[in-house]
């Protein structure tokens, strides 16, 4: 009986979730796409390469061609490191450079900022209001860093979020002498930031949200 319960309810909330990618996918007028830090640091041979970098920047770029063919509004966000002791992401390097994979073209909106948070001292609040942007499907790299923080303030400015899992990215991290891997890193954050129902972002993959 517990086991009929169970599965009944994980039933119902992926429906759930379904339900809800797919009215966002019918209210694309006032979505918009953000790419988070897609850049050549993050690659094998930058300076802070993260595990299956290049797989989810290619996820990442399904998603971006989606959004081309329906003419729909891209944000790329471009970190550049101004903190004194910062080792990668430093300006007007190579490393810095968004990845040829998710290259902005020439009429798509770049945002440089220089915390996690995409909002903080960037015009990226202002401009998703001057289109009238109410959701966003984000994408990006660290998952647990930038992806993470720009999510919960996106979340706190209204917003509604839908991450594309698939197409995020982060790397092993440490705790107390003991490494966690990066697959464990990312499944906990994003379990994390789409709890109660997906209060600060649902969850996708890229193949599931271009279907």
């Amino acid at each position: 009986m517990k086991n009929i319960v169970r599965n009944t309810l994980i039933l119902s909330l992926t429906l759930i979730s379904l339900l809800t990618i797919n009215a966002q996918k019918r209210n694309m007028e006032n979505t918009a796409l953000l790419i988070i830090d897609v850049q050549n640091d993050y690659f094998k041979g930058g300076a802070m390469t993260l595990s299956g970098a290049e797989e989810a920047a290619k996820k990442a770029q399904q998603v971006l061609e989606f959004f081309r063919k329906n003419n729909l509004p891209v944000v790329h966000i471009k970190h550049l490191a101004t903190n004194e002791g910062a080792t990668f992401f430093l300006p007007d390097t190579k490393g810095a450079e968004i990845n040829s994979l998710v290259a902005p073209k020439n009429e798509e909106k770049i945002i440089i900022k220089h915390y996690p948070n995409s909002f903080r001292e960037t015009d990226l609040l202002e401009y998703l209001q001057s289109k009238g942007i109410k959701n966003l499907v984000i994408t990006g790299m660290m998952t647990d860093v930038c992806v993470e923080s720009t999510t919960r303030a996106a979340f706190d400015f209204g917003f509604n979020n839908l991450i594309i899992g698939d197409a995020t990215a982060t790397r092993d991290r440490d705790l107390n002498g003991k490494v966690v891997k990066a697959e464990e890193v990312q499944r906990s954050f994003l379990a994390g930031i789409s709890t109660l129902g997906g209060l600060y972002a649902k969850i996708a993959n890229a193949r599931d949200f271009i279907k």
